[in-house]
């Protein structure tokens, strides 16, 4: 604990020495949960039916299989946070597209078409670039009480107006909607359990936290059930493009505007973060409008 403090007092990242063990793990977090993904989309569908409350789901294998997959990655998520600033951990779960894509592509016997393609090399290219320049730029820094509660009052707004689309989408169902909501709260979860992470390492652990957690719980909730409405209206490859793209994008501008991690970035590196970003959001753009449920998701 002394040597984090000394090296915070000398203007060092805190897990300087680990910066980079954090990108496999979450490598193989974005392995995880793109599987995960695809069996609580076979969970959703079984049977011959759509099924989105809870009590039903978890009646179904399928859906347990994702869900405990999911779980595996989220456990993996927050291991690599550990180890590498949250600017560098939360894009990799981009790689969960291709997974997604190949996987699918295995089951139903076909190749992705020219535009799915293109959507899904924009998506990791974008992201892949973004990594790159955030491994090179990014450090962790001390999580204090205001950037704990900077990143909790934001949050409290993010869940209301997630609690919002939920609501819309009941009568309204909209894949995109639903998966944008979700993966807005996932982007508040990864930064506050950067947070709370930080706060733990530098022996802070106080009310906060505690708070922290919790509101951990409910936005996990929440963006659990927006998945699932999400599933039962578009293909899996829109929600795991969705997620993979808005959360990181999320996660990022609170890294960067709340927690600072690219304080002592150099001007370049922010055009690369803004183009690298454009790609990523135009990846998903094309696969969304590429979808067949679009026009009747927007009635």
């Amino acid at each position: 604990m002394l040597t984090v403090r000394v090296a915070l007092a000398e203007g060092l990242s805190v897990f300087s020495s680990t910066h980079w063990l954090g990108i496999p793990i979450a490598l193989l977090g974005a392995v995880f949960l793109a599987l995960g993904t695809i069996y609580q989309s076979r969970g959703v569908e079984a049977e011959g039916e759509q099924e989105t409350s809870f009590r039903g789901l978890v009646r179904r294998r399928a859906w347990l299989v994702g869900t405990g997959l999911i779980g595996a990655a989220i456990i993996l998520q927050l291991a690599a946070l550990r180890f590498s600033p949250l600017m560098v951990v939360q894009p990799i779960g981009a790689a969960a597209l291709v997974v997604t894509a190949v996987a699918n592509g295995a089951r139903s016997h076909r190749m992705p078409g020219k535009r799915e393609s293109l959507s899904i090399i924009l998506c990791i290219a974008g992201i892949g670039a973004f990594v790159a320049v955030a491994a090179l730029s990014a450090e962790d820094i001390q999580v204090d009480q205001q950037h704990m509660l900077e990143v909790l009052i934001l949050m409290c707004c993010a869940i209301v107006a997630a609690f919002v689309v939920w609501v819309l989408t009941r009568r309204h169902p909209s894949a995109a909607a639903a998966t944008a909501g979700a993966g807005v709260l996932y982007g508040f979860v990864a930064t506050l359990a950067k947070a709370v992470i930080g706060r733990i390492v530098q022996g802070d652990f106080e009310w906060l936290a505690l708070a922290g957690l919790a509101g951990l719980g409910i936005a996990l909730a929440l963006g659990t059930s927006l998945v699932q409405k999400a599933h039962a209206s578009g293909s899996n490859e829109l929600v795991v493009a969705g997620l993979t793209v808005i959360d990181p994008l999320v996660a990022v501008t609170l890294a960067i505007t709340v927690l600072g991690e690219a304080a002592s970035a150099p001007p370049v590196a922010f055009v690369g973060f803004v183009a690298a970003g454009a790609a990523a959001v135009a990846g998903v753009w094309i696969m969304s409008v590429h979808q067949p449920e679009t026009s009747e998701d927007l009635e």
